[in-house]
């Protein structure tokens, strides 16, 4: 599966990816957590976060286009060609026995 398509970045994550370093400049020694609390804090402050929105609509079409290609190009039979198993079913639970059935738990405590 090393030729699908990564997942596109979310909103957000454009968006930090573009602040991160401006945000480790003005404060030198952040740590990463710290970094990602700042660039929250910036996000849910910021009024219009249409062009982040927009950017992140342009990664996700791009993605469903190149999926479409993958899935098109026998992608989704990689697995079967390299011949991965299929997955078993759990197998369904054995029914009680005469004798043994299931005690309803004392509820008086």
């Amino acid at each position: 599966m090393a030729d699908k398509p990564k997942r596109p970045l979310s909103a957000y994550m454009l968006f930090l990816q573009s602040a991160r370093e401006s945000i480790k400049r003005e404060n030198p020694g952040i740590t990463v957590t710290e970094v990602a609390k700042r660039a929250g804090e910036l996000w849910r402050a910021m009024k219009d976060k249409s062009v982040w929105v927009a950017k992140a609509a342009k990664a996700k079409n791009a993605y469903d286009r190149a999926m479409r290609q993958f899935q098109a190009n026998a992608g989704s039979n990689a697995a079967k060609a390299r011949g991965a198993k299929k997955r078993r079913a759990k197998p369904a639970k054995k029914p009680l026995k005469k004798g043994k059935r299931a005690q309803p738990q004392d509820e008086s405590d």
